[in-house]
């Protein structure tokens, strides 16, 4: 049995913290990059550009992509084969993003409660979502997340006689009336299956998904393709103001449900949909 410290995951979890707020990951960087040459309207290409210069002088200096710094959603596998010592992992996770957020400079936009709305000082405590898998290690994802996206959430429980192109008109219908309110382009995250609360776990981790990827499943990535094209036909464009670019990927993620369901959830990134992750 490997032992990971109590103490290396508030210390992984504070970098995490840093690095997902200040840097984009390279797959998103160099999708922003195609857009601005492929973007049909001029004002969406000079959007285009001023997000990349904007990513670039974040990461140059250290400084926050977006003021929205988020709510800190975090994602760890730990392998049965190993345990954490001196201290609980929530603990641990929750240390780390106050560290992180309080010492990294980054706005800490947590209130404790969801109706008196006092802001707890350092964005804690965070979502954390736990897995245990094979192995040894620790494998922690730190995906902060606006909710400028977060906000446009959208559940639809289908009748499980709903076809394809219902889906693909959910999908679309939700990007539309979210307009420019998540800061497109955007990521397009879908969880489809399980229960009602699995399909928005699945849609929030559809937006980790390497945005240059696609479903290992065929069926499912010429439904990406097609879900994607219909979107950036709505027009909506770079921070909504017209334009080729409304999405950079649909990503599709499916669970086993039951059979007289069919949920699905649509989780929508902003241009920077951030995460950084590590291994213990």
């Amino acid at each position: 049995m490997r032992e990971i410290p109590y103490t290396d995951i508030v210390d992984a979890v504070r970098m995490l913290c840093i690095q997902a707020n200040t840097m984009l990951s390279p797959d998103l960087r160099q999708a922003i990059r195609r857009a601005g040459v492929t973007e049909a309207a001029s004002v969406g290409r000079a959007i285009l550009r001023d997000i990349k210069q904007n990513f670039t002088f974040a990461a140059q200096q250290g400084l926050p992509i977006c003021q929205d710094t988020g709510m800190a959603v975090v994602f760890a596998e730990l392998g049965q084969k190993a345990r954490i010592t001196g201290g609980l992992l929530a603990d641990a996770v929750n240390k780390g993003v106050a560290k992180g957020y309080v010492e990294g400079n980054l706005r800490c936009s947590v209130v404790a409660d969801p109706l008196r709305r006092v802001n707890t000082e350092d964005n804690t405590p965070a979502i954390l979502h736990l897995r245990l898998v094979e192995g040894n290690t620790l494998r922690l994802t730190v995906a902060p997340k606006g909710f400028g996206s977060e906000n446009m959430t959208a559940l639809r429980m289908f009748r499980p006689s709903a076809s394809r192109e219902d889906v693909l008109d959910f999908l679309t219908e939700t990007v539309a009336q979210a307009g420019s309110n998540p800061c497109p382009p955007v990521i397009v995250g879908v969880g489809l299956g399980g229960t009602s609360e699995y399909a928005a776990l699945l849609a929030k981790q559809a937006l980790l998904q390497p945005v240059d990827g696609c479903h290992p499943d065929p069926y499912y990535a010429e439904m990406e393709a097609e879900a994607l094209a219909r979107i950036n036909a709505l027009g909506i464009g770079p921070q909504g103001l017209g334009g080729t670019t409304t999405a950079l990927r649909v990503s599709i993620l499916t669970y086993p449900t039951h059979i007289a369901g069919l949920p699905c959830c649509v989780n929508l990134g902003c241009h920077v949909t951030r995460h950084a992750s590590m291994v213990l």
